[in-house]
C-alpha cells in the first residue's frame, strides 16, 4: 500500500457516510495524510411530463441555500468525527455541480492521491460503485478505495 498524503472522502450523506469516512480516517491517521471531505450538491432542475427543465419561480430553489445546508451538515459530520482531534489537516467542502467533475477538479487542484467513496455490493460494474463511483473509477489520475456499504457492516 502507498504511503498517502492527501486523501479525499467522497462524502453523499448517505446512511453509510459514517462507515466510509470510519475508513479514511483510519488510512489518513496511519499515513498522518491530510484529509479533505467533499461533497458535492448536484441541483436537477424539475422535470415536467414533456421531459423539459421548468424554469419557475414556484420551483425554485436557492442553491446558496443548499450549499449552507451542505457546508452545516459537513461540519457536523465533523464534530461527531472528532476530526478536529486528528493529527492531521481536515478540510471540508462543499461544492455546487456534478459529482464526477467537482471531484475531479478538487483532486487535480488538491493533489490528491487517495479518493475514498462507497460502493454498494449488487450485480455489474455500474450497480456495484453506482453512477458516481463508476465515472470516478475510469477518470481518476490516483488510487480509489471503494468501501464495501451494507447491512452487514
Amino acid at each position: 500500500m502507498s504511503n498517502y498524503t492527501h486523501i479525499l472522502v467522497a462524502i453523499d450523506f448517505s446512511d453509510w457516510s459514517a462507515q466510509i469516512l470510519e475508513k479514511a480516517i483510519e488510512i489518513a491517521s496511519r499515513n498522518n495524510a491530510q484529509l479533505s471531505l467533499l461533497h458535492v450538491v448536484e441541483y436537477l432542475p424539475p422535470i415536467d411530463s414533456a421531459y423539459e427543465p421548468m424554469l419557475t419561480s414556484n420551483w425554485a430553489i436557492d442553491e446558496t441555500e443548499m450549499l449552507n445546508h451542505a457546508r452545516e451538515t459537513l461540519e457536523q459530520l465533523s464534530q461527531k468525527h472528532q476530526l478536529d482531534k486528528l493529527p492531521c489537516a481536515v478540510q471540508l467542502k462543499a461544492q455546487l455541480g456534478t459529482p464526477k467533475h467537482e471531484i475531479s477538479a478538487y483532486v487535480e487542484q488538491h493533489n490528491c492521491d487517495l479518493i475514498v467513496l462507497g460502493s454498494h455490493g449488487r450485480h455489474g460494474i455500474q450497480l456495484l460503485l453506482g453512477s458516481t463511483a463508476n465515472a470516478v473509477l475510469h477518470e481518476m489520475p490516483c488510487d480509489i478505495l471503494a468501501v464495501k456499504i451494507g447491512k452487514n457492516k
